[in-house]
């Protein structure tokens, strides 16, 4: 196809992030708000998640009023009946290495990077930021790169500056100690709130070796996206600048969404992609409930808890004496799926239990009062726009870095790491739901005003969408 052909066809961008949920919904908001902007969009997807995209969710129907997106679904190489969930997300890391990223290469050779008569070749590799093949495989084909950070900016920051002062290991030092070295973060960062693939022996576990790695990649994309605001993290954000020359901070990401909709007056659907079946009982059980006075509980896509867990928790909800909405995996309990009887009988009185969640409907139900969270980024972010204080108990990587801005930066909530102690769990219910209750509340309204104002026309977050866009669309002048 020559050049003459291709003058009036749109940019077209290829976004393919990690198949775990949290990361792959802010890229599916990622992908409307491209859509939005009338960008062909190529969104990759293992065949699992496309099937549950298909089953549970309304993603399928979004996209479809957008004759530029289309979904290319690839197989994992993992088995049908393989859960890739909780504790088993393990085997997702190498099936993506040795099954998704080969068949992705061959697939863009092949169909000549995704050309055809109706679809000019890729102008912009959208990767997840986990992806530290990403980088050579654009040099080689000559397509410029964009990172998409589904975590914290800081927790980039962070990983960066940590890794640069070679602190490691530091087992068996005090983990209340402060970190020194992460320029940002000197005066309330401790080694307790680094990812526990820090806290090793070994500098060349494996783990800890393709993390840095994909890591010191980011520096050789073109530009890099984080879900995120300025007003949230600008300080990070200005000292970051110094290592990545060409940042957009465009969240957050589904609220943004919800902005340009709006604005445009389309007639398009928000893009909601759980890969589990929404429990919808649960609002009915909300409505019947006093303002302010129920706690969210919900530990996300990935994290698993012991037995022993689940019951402090479960007491130190009780002992709380305030109503909860609960939800529960039925693959986030260890050693087995079953939730003890003793909890459904003991929760009637005072909870409500669900297998899933329609998240952000819930946290904007005026009778959540506190979110007892992993401090997932989708979920703190979600949480942040709806103004609801958080207590943290962050599972792994990027949540033991946000749930300390949680509590001692932006002061909208408290953070309970290292812990699982059904008296410290009540005492930190009744702290946020109770005794300093209205603190919370006035901090957390203040933190989602900025929010949303910074996806607004003329806020921080918009603007730098706007930017992303002419950047992406001087790809297609320059290629």
């Amino acid at each position: 196809m020559g050049l003459k052909s291709e003058e009036k066809l749109p940019a077209h961008v290829v976004i393919f992030p990690f198949p775990a949920q949290g990361h792959m919904n802010c890229m599916l908001n990622l992908a409307h708000l491209l859509c939005l902007s009338d960008f062909h969009v190529t969104f990759i997807v293992s065949e699992f998640s496309h099937r549950l995209l298909t089953k549970n969710t309304s993603v399928p129907a979004t996209f479809g009023v957008y004759p530029g997106f289309q979904f290319r679904a690839i197989p994992d190489g993992l088995p049908d009946d393989h859960p890739r969930f909780g504790d088993k997300l393990g085997d997702v890391v190498p099936s993506v290495t040795n099954n998704m990223v080969p068949f992705f290469k061959k697939m863009m050779a092949d169909e000549d990077l995704l050309a055809s008569p109706h679809r000019r070749p890729v102008t912009c590799f959208v990767a997840d930021g986990f992806f530290s093949f990403a980088t050579d495989f654009a040099e080689e084909n000559g397509i410029p790169l964009v990172y998409f950070r589904p975590t914290s900016a800081s927790y980039f920051w962070a990983m960066v500056s940590f890794i640069q002062t070679q602190n490691i290991p530091f087992q068996g030092k005090p983990m209340d100690e402060l970190v020194k070295g992460i320029p940002g973060m000197e005066g309330f960062l401790r080694r307790r709130d680094l990812p526990g693939f820090f806290r090793t022996d070994d500098v060349n576990d494996n783990v800890f070796q393709s993390l840095t790695v994909a890591t010191r990649q980011l520096v050789r994309a073109q530009a890099v996206i984080f879900n995120t605001f300025e007003d949230l993290e600008g300080s990070i954000l200005s000292i970051m600048l110094e290592k990545l020359p060409r940042i957009y901070t465009i969240g957050p990401i589904h609220e943004h969404q919800k902005s340009r909709l709006i604005e445009k007056g389309s007639k398009a659907s928000i893009v909601a992609g759980n890969l589990w079946e929404e429990d919808r009982s649960c609002i009915d059980w909300l409505n019947a409930q006093l303002p302010r006075s129920v706690i969210y509980v919900s530990f996300g896509s990935i994290t698993v808890v012991t037995r022993e867990q689940l019951m402090e928790f479960w007491h130190g909800l009780l002992n709380s004496s305030q109503r909860f909405l609960w939800v529960m995996r039925p693959d986030s309990i260890t050693g087995g799926d079953q939730i003890p009887p003793e909890l459904m009988e003991g929760t009637k009185e005072k909870g409500y239990l669900v297998k899933w969640a329609p998240q952000e409907e819930v946290l904007n139900h005026p009778a959540i009062g506190a979110f007892l969270t992993h401090s997932g980024w989708n979920s703190t972010l979600e949480s942040v726009v709806a103004g609801v204080p958080m207590i943290c108990w962050p599972y792994f990587s990027d949540q033991t870095i946000n749930s300390r801005f949680v509590s001692e930066v932006w002061k909208i909530g408290l953070d309970i790491k290292d812990t699982c102690d059904r008296l410290i769990i009540e005492r930190a219910i009744k702290e946020v739901m109770k005794v300093r209750k209205d603190e919370y509340l006035e901090r957390a309204d203040g933190m989602a005003k900025m929010a949303k104002k910074a996806v607004e026309r003329g806020g921080s977050s918009y603007t730098n969408l706007d930017a992303l866009i002419d950047y992406i669309i001087s790809l297609v002048i320059t290629l």
